[in-house]
């Protein structure tokens, strides 16, 4: 072939699995026996570049901690340390920056890893490939593969580019991490329709797959980002990353927060200069409502919420690889889970015989589950030994020696079975074993003398096999062919009784095959299948289908009644992804399963529309995925993505959380998703939603805390102002309780334990603001109690006159005692704090101690005392104050039995109802 001719057509509309493989080749400008010549090959590479994917922005440490700033509340933190800064408080801008500083550290850490999607992908692709170049086999970096290649393929080869089959000899190529179909799939070179799916094209093979069976000649048509990696790659790459839930209710927050910060400035400086007041003290007193009002230990509470998040879902095989993502999933209302490996085993398991028992077809049910010999044939006959059937045992060596597959044991690194060759076939042996069959005597005995191999047209694969008496055929395939096969008469009821068990089975949507026998029976040179027609033996049916996981089914349940809605999306038939729907409770009465081309004629609007009807999605293709998460996340959802193949990484890259499994799952899938889950358990993926809203619930308790106190701080100012009186806190001294008191406390709480009820509440609505009528209201009486306590006895000790410096000291400590009661309130919102159940969080009462112990030092230690313009306190001061600091513990302790008294009817109402 010249140089002239060399370079192929670069439209990538150009479907061909539609071609005929001389069209193919003749488009692809490409010779099956000579291949490329490397000038033409040098060419093609300069048009068309290299077989890799693109290294993409990598994201530097530097803009990952930098990112830990976007928050409001972290600018109103810088904000006021420049304050103090400007006016000469140098100490408290440096604590404020310490305290930005670590927020940001702590965020850096845990995100170190993330954004790393196209690594994994490249990780997928081959790094060598053998091809025809020049006219001789080569061995070739697989980055070095252009469009024209003559690719040679064989059992355990890794398919380094798409490529148009050209010659197939019992190929069979595993593409569920494209295309999430859970069995190997018969290659052959014959064209098909231009509108079939990636998954239905049987004469091509993709980049990222494997072949399991078989040996192969093809011509690449793609490279790089051309192939349908390429395409993933691209989907990832654009998948968008925005907030968190979390994040955009803090931004809320946030504003608001800046907002009234603004207007109490500005109401200071007002009532100061109508009441003469000067300047400076005006600006000190306005400075000391801004800082009373930000909620400093907020982005600590938060990082440290999170990051103990992290820590107890690795303690549950969750490992989080971007901190947000623990509030996030704590918020999930929608799960979209993949189903091949997630929601069921990836493992073929018999579950079903057809045996022809004389005059009868009898029906046998197998037990057990996976690759693993456990479980056992169950007769329907009492006392009858499976092991004694000589019709089971036929049928079960016909299984073993008419099979291509074998089985691993279990090896020193290794805990599991595994199958070698076709999962379809290595679950046949596994029934042979269960049935206590010897595989490797019998395949001795009984050695393999030819063959048909399995053939996608036909649909059955022959083996002859030597045996005692002579020579006996084994025949292999799909029912309907086998019974062509058969030599009972088609009007016979043992005919009529194997259609309708073979029927039974496939409306279990089970993967049937069946097995027949020519006993005595030759193979001659170059026969068919169709010679052997009604001479055949049936021997029996085996129904074998991927198994739903065990927990799956009480996982799906445990998220309907957390108000989570899980949706199934897979690259398997409809048929098949209804009935894993089906058992394990996703699909209802009342919703629908739809494949992908019937998404495709839906508008993005009669999507959503539609979304609530659905329950499974099947046949879909990676943008489809993009498509689905998309439209729930537009509808106001919060998506979490389930998945283990690179088809899935779109997805897992787009939605809020993407989980991803860590034993199955590809590079890329682990890449693009936020949490993977290492044991491939779908409950693990409850129990981290469980985690979540603890973490959620922990954060929304320390922010209680924090508002409720900074509220008190600024109301108790502005009307100690109002009424004429000096502040009744100097600036520093709220400081050091925004971040000493407060601080020590808040983070203990984030550290609280699951109340229990967490996957027992409905789900965290979108729209449901951070601060709700519930908190509102304990925040309105906490902030009320705690004006009343301190203001109270801030003008009653003023009145009694008290030294101004001792009422301070004291009113400042007693703000402090009222906080330490106020942190036990904040614990439940309608359990009473005076139960014994503090005692499970060790951390909150070392807080106490600790917060004790600092206030003392602040009060009776002189340096300190000189810095915070304190005074040191008797001790019937002291013990008064912790008694009126109390006051706020009782009045919302009767608060919370109004609640449970006015909940118990509401309760009981319910459950009537």
């Amino acid at each position: 072939m010249g140089e002239h001719s060399s370079q192929p057509p670069t439209d990538p509309l150009i479907a061909w699995h539609s071609l005929p493989v001389e069209e193919a080749l003749a488009s692809i400008v490409s010779h099956p026996l000579q291949g490329l010549t490397t000038p033409e090959a040098h060419q093609r590479e300069q048009r068309f570049g290299r077989n890799s994917l693109p290294e993409g922005k990598q994201i530097s440490l530097l803009r990952i901690f930098l990112s830990q700033f976007r928050s409001p509340l972290i600018y109103l933190l810088l904000m006021a340390g420049v304050i103090a800064q400007s006016l000469g408080h140098t100490t408290d801008a440096i604590v404020i920056s310490v305290v930005v500083l670590l927020n940001a550290v702590i965020g850096t850490l845990q995100e170190n890893r993330a954004e790393r999607s196209l690594e994994g992908l490249r990780q997928l692709t081959p790094r060598q490939a053998r091809v025809i170049r020049d006219g001789r086999q080569q061995i070739l970096p697989a980055s070095a593969l252009v469009p024209g290649d003559i690719l040679l393929l064989e059992a355990g080869d890794a398919v380094p580019a798409d490529s148009r089959l050209c010659e197939s000899a019992n190929l069979q190529v595993t593409e569920a991490a494209l295309t999430g179909e859970s069995v190997p799939i018969a290659k052959s070179t014959r064209p098909v329709a231009r509108e079939l799916p990636v998954a239905e094209r049987t004469n091509m093979v993709y980049a990222g797959t494997h072949v399991t069976a078989g040996r192969a000649h093809a011509v690449v048509v793609a490279t790089g980002l051309a192939t349908e990696i390429g395409d993933i790659a691209k989907l990832t790459q654009a998948a968008s990353d925005g907030q968190t839930p979390l994040e955009r209710r803090i931004a809320e927050l946030g504003r608001m927060i800046m907002v009234l910060a603004a207007i109490c400035f500005g109401l200071v400086i007002a009532i100061g200069s109508w009441r003469g007041m000067a300047f400076g003290d005006i600006v000190m007193i306005a400075i000391s409502q801004v800082v009373g009002m930000i909620p400093e230990g907020l982005p600590v509470a938060m990082t440290v919420a999170l990051a103990c998040g992290v820590t107890r879902m690795a303690r549950r095989h969750a490992v989080v690889r971007r901190l947000s993502a623990v509030e996030t999933l704590g918020s999930t209302t929608v799960i979209c889970s993949d189903k091949t490996g997630t929601l069921t085993r990836n493992e073929m398991t018999v579950t079903t015989i057809g045996l022809v028992d004389g005059a009868q077809v009898r029906t046998l049910i197998v037990s057990g589950v996976g690759y693993a010999p456990h479980g056992a044939i169950e007769t329907d006959r009492v006392n009858e030994s499976v092991a004694d059937n000589i019709h089971l045992k036929r049928l079960l060596a016909a299984a073993t020696l008419c099979n291509d597959a074998n089985l691993a044991p279990p090896q020193a690194d290794t805990r599991d079975w595994r199958p070698l060759g076709d999962p379809t076939e290595a679950a046949l042996l596994t029934l042979a074993l269960k049935a206590g069959l010897d595989i490797e005597r019998l395949r001795a005995e009984q050695p393999r003398q030819n063959e048909i191999p399995f053939d996608a047209v036909t649909r059955a694969m022959l083996t002859q096999h030597q045996t005692e008496t002579g020579s006996r055929l084994l025949i292999k395939g799909a029912p309907e062919v086998i019974f062509q096969l058969w030599q009972e008469p088609i009007e016979s009821e043992l005919r009529h009784a194997a259609l309708q068990v073979a029927q039974s089975m496939a409306e279990q949507y089970l993967r049937v095959l069946a097995f027949a026998m020519i006993d005595p029976g030759h193979l001659m040179p170059h026969a068919t299948i169709n010679e052997f027609t009604g001479k055949a033996q049936l021997l029996g049916l085996i129904g074998q289908m991927d198994p739903p996981r065990l927990e799956a089914r009480d996982s799906v349940a445990k998220c309907r009644a957390a108000g989570i809605r899980p949706i199934m999306i897979t690259g398997d038939h409809k048929l098949t992804a209804t009935a894993i729907a089906r058992q394990l409770g996703i699909f209802t009465a009342n919703e629908t399963v739809m494949d992908g081309s019937e998404l495709e004629r839906l508008s993005d609007r009669e999507l959503a529309a539609n979304l609530d009807s659905i329950a499974a999605f099947a046949r879909i293709r990676p943008a489809q995925k993009l498509r689905i998460v998309a439209a729930l996340q537009q509808r106001g959802e919060i998506v979490a993505m389930t998945g283990d193949g690179v088809n899935d990484a779109p997805a897992l890259s787009q939605a809020d959380v993407g989980i991803a499994m860590g034993r199955t799952g590809t590079e890329i899938a682990k890449e693009a998703a936020k949490i993977v889950i290492t044991d491939d358990n779908f409950a693990t993926i409850v129990t981290a939603i469980e985690e979540g809203r603890v973490v959620y619930r922990n954060i929304k308790k320390a922010l209680l805390l924090l508002l409720s106190t900074s509220a008190a701080e600024v109301v108790t100012l502005l009307l100690a102002l109002l009424l004429g009186y000096p502040a009744p806190f100097s600036a520093i001294q709220i400081l050091w309780n925004n971040l000493v008191t407060e601080g020590l406390i808040t983070i203990n709480l984030v550290m609280e334990p699951a109340e229990g009820d967490e996957m027992r509440r409905p789900a965290i609505s979108p729209r449901e603001p951070l601060l709700t009528r519930i908190m509102l209201i304990r925040l309105t009486s906490m902030l009320t109690s705690i004006v009343i306590v301190t203001l109270g006895w801030y003008l009653y000790r003023t009145a009694s006159g008290i030294p101004h410096q001792q009422v301070q000291t004291e009113t400042f400590t007693l703000l402090a005692i009222c906080e330490w009661y106020n942190v036990l309130n904040c614990r439940s919102e309608s359990a009473t704090a005076l139960r014994w159940d503090v005692l499970r969080n060790p951390w909150l009462l070392a807080g106490l101690l600790a917060g004790n112990l600092l206030q003392v030092a602040v009060v009776y230690w002189s340096p300190l005392g000189s810095i915070f313009r304190t005074t040191p306190l008797g001790l019937s001061e002291v013990v008064t104050l912790g008694l009126t600091g109390s006051l706020v513990l009782w009045i919302e302790e009767c608060r919370k039995f109004l609640a449970r008294r006015w909940s118990l009817p509401r309760s009981l109402a319910s459950e009537l109802r």
